[in-house]
Order: C-alpha cells, then structure tokens, then sequence
C-alpha cells in the first residue's frame, strides 16, 4: 500500500437530528477517507477494500475524478490553475459505494482556499453538487436545492460547517425552513494511521460500510414512516451534478 502524505483515514462518529414534528436522532460509528484528487491512493492488492473512480461521483465517468471537478468549476467561471483539491469520501469497498455527502477543498496554485463543493446523493439515485464560498471558520449557507429525506422537501437552506481537516474532521449540516426547527447531521473524526492494518480492520469492523450507510438511511425512515411523520412528493432531479 502506497499513501500520499495528504491521505488520512478518519475513525467517525455521525449524527442526525430532528425535533419536529417528531423527535428522532441517532448516531452510528463510521468512517471516511480524505484523498487528493491528483494523487490518489495505490492500495495494490487492497484496492478491492477502498477505490476512488470517477463514476460514484459527479460528472462522466470516462473522465478523471480531477477532470470531472474541473469542469463542473469552469460552468462557475472557477480555473484553480492546476491547484490542489482535497475530497472527503467513502471509497468504494468490494463493488458497493455510497456517499450521502462528499466535501471537495479546492485551491488556487498558491495554496489558498478557492471555494468548496459539496456533493450530495439520495438513495434514488439523484446527485447535486453545492458550490459554496466558507469564510476563514469553515462556514457557509447554501440553498437546498436537492431531494434528500422523504421527510423534507426541497425547501429551506443549509448552513454548512466544514473548516479545513487535519489531524481531526468535522462537517456539520444544518437545514433551516420556515416555520420548522433546524434538522441537524453531522460527522466528526480522528484520523487512524494511514497502512494496510487499519484498511484489514476496518473492513473486518466495518464490513461493506457503504452499504451499511444506505441500510441504516432506509431503517431510520422506516421508523420514521411508522410513527406516521408525513412522506413530502418527491420532485424530477437531473442526476448530473450541475446547478
């Protein structure tokens, strides 16, 4: 297994919240990876344990995942020049992969923090892809623009939490609608040693997480179908991540 020194693998805690009109939250051990997009991990014999392609995220998948996020930049009048960009993922695992958000770091050939996408996929099959300016704290607002919980329509704003990883991650998501208290998801992490071991454990700890992601998603809104909280219709989205 060959790393980059920017790769980290983070041990997380996720958390989603909701007040109204029913009390619902839980919280799930999980994990993520944050790669650069122009040096990606070589896992060799691991690569079945944790790949990054193109096709689980934005764009074409005949492109590069760095080809792909370029592009979706310059329809924003973005040219980073080259400069790094950072994405906070899960990777895929053994064919399987599901990622409710993907968080994208992009800079400038200088070093300096450009802007930041954020990348969300229900589990229909529907992606959307925020482009957001954070301040120096990490935080942002954008509107929803995406059907994510049958619960939630497509109303209301997000209020985004995600300063620079290191060491630690964090990425807090808050949605704001009218008349409705805020519905908060977030994960914080540590990062674990970057090596073959930690790959192994994880995938004996945590055996196919991204379809564990999705399966907890589904059981929660069942739960939440049977208490009767009120399904909202879920309008056409354009899967491609344009906004």
């Amino acid at each position: 297994m060959k790393a980059p020194a920017v790769t980290r693998i983070y041990a997380t805690s996720i958390v989603h919240a909701r007040t109204t009109p029913l009390r619902h939250s839980f919280r799930h051990r999980s994990h993520t990876w944050l790669v650069d997009l122009d040096d990606l991990p070589r896992l060799g014999w691991l690569r079945r344990l944790a790949s990054f392609e193109a096709r689980d995220h934005l764009g074409s998948p005949q492109l590069t995942l760095r080809q792909n996020l370029d592009t979706f930049l310059a329809t924003e009048g973005i040219d980073l020049e080259g400069g790094r960009i950072l994405m906070l993922a899960m990777p895929r695992v053994l064919g399987t992969v599901f990622n409710p958000i993907s968080v994208y770091w992009c800079h400038t050939a200088d070093g300096r923090l450009a802007c930041n996408v954020v990348e969300v996929h229900n589990t229909y099959g529907d992606r959307h892809a925020y482009l957001v300016h954070a301040d120096d704290q990490g935080h942002a607002e954008v509107d929803k623009a995406l059907y994510v919980s049958p619960f939630n329509d497509v109303s209301g704003r997000y209020r985004l939490t995600i300063p620079a990883p290191g060491e630690t991650v964090r990425v807090q998501v808050v949605l704001e609608r009218p008349d409705h208290a805020p519905f908060v998801a977030g994960l914080r992490g540590r990062a674990l040693p970057v090596r073959s071991g930690t790959v192994l454990r994880l995938a004996i700890t945590q055996p196919l997480e991204p379809l564990a992601v999705a399966a907890r998603i589904r059981w929660h809104g069942i739960r939440l179908w049977l208490r009767r909280l009120p399904v909202q219709p879920r309008p056409s989205h354009h899967q491609e991540a344009v906004q």
